[in-house]
């Protein structure tokens, strides 16, 4: 084969190549749309399989693996450890993970690693969760709901060792860790180094969350549990029990203010106003 003879084969095996390529690409999109169209009419099934036939043609089409992953987010149940939920949350938070690793936009990225951190928050794994939660503030330092979500981790992960100790000790729910009883003060002493940076950190997380979004009342809420959390592990420290105390109350109080300041706007907004009295 002379040398014009193999730049013209070789032109053509690339043109058959871009061509193969060009139309792969046709035809994610086409599946890509018929998967947005399932998808608007709540079948996630039918939804999948054409969002995973469009990332199998165009492997690098990341509005498809966005909505891949939602569509399985759509499927997973929270709270439900059966082997086939928690392959679909995986499965979710791999196409997460992908969009992140190809460094799409940072609306994208952000988004995906909060569907993560969504997933691990519900499968109780807190480390997972609030890694993700992280990293969605970095990318989105003015989002207050990923400040939030790490601040009601923080809680959680606060609460339940401390109720579990409280138990075993047969303590009443109205009943503070007593300083003065060995056995109490013993658990009280461990609570407290064990929960201390996560009490600090999720009071600082949920002031962050209150700081970007002042009538954050879900927030606020959190922060007055945060501090009867810190409150109860103040040990040999009555005046900060008393002032962790006060300060939760402060929150409950801004809680209560803030949710009828909301129920008043949205009244106002229905038309359901003061009326004045209509003449007899």
């Amino acid at each position: 084969m002379n040398k014009n003879a193999r730049l013209l084969t070789l032109a053509a095996v690339a043109l058959a190549l871009f061509s193969s390529v060009g139309c792969n690409k046709l035809r994610a999109r086409d599946q890509l749309n018929k998967g947005v169209k399932a998808y608007k009419d709540s079948h996630y099934e039918q939804a999948i399989d054409h969002f995973q036939q469009s990332v199998q043609l165009d492997p690098g089409l990341i509005n498809a693996r966005m909505y891949l992953a939602t569509a399985y987010v759509s499927q997973y149940i929270p709270g439900v450890d059966s082997p086939d939920n928690l392959r679909t949350a995986q499965q979710a938070i791999d196409e997460y993970q992908r969009v992140i690793d190809a460094n799409p936009s940072r609306e994208q990225k952000v988004n995906s690693a909060k569907g993560i951190a969504y997933l691990y928050l519900n499968e109780k794994k807190w480390d997972d969760a609030k890694k993700y939660y992280r990293m969605a503030s970095d990318l989105d330092p003015n989002d207050p709901e990923p400040y939030y979500s790490v601040g009601v981790i923080d809680w959680t992960a606060c609460y339940t060792p401390r109720m579990e100790e409280r138990a075993k000790l047969g303590l009443k729910p109205e009943e503070n860790l007593n300083p003065k009883n060995k056995d109490q003060k013993k658990a009280c002493d461990e609570l407290k180094t064990k929960n201390a940076p996560a009490i600090q950190d999720g009071i600082d997380s949920l002031n962050k969350a209150i700081q970007l979004r002042p009538d954050y009342d879900d927030a606020m809420a959190y922060l007055n549990l945060m501090y009867r959390e810190k409150a109860d592990v103040e040990c040999d420290d009555l005046a900060a029990r008393a002032e962790d105390l006060k300060t939760a109350d402060h929150w409950v109080d801004e809680t209560l203010r803030v949710k009828k300041a909301k129920a008043d706007k949205a009244q106002q907004a229905a038309g359901g106003g003061i009326v004045m009295d209509q003449p007899k």
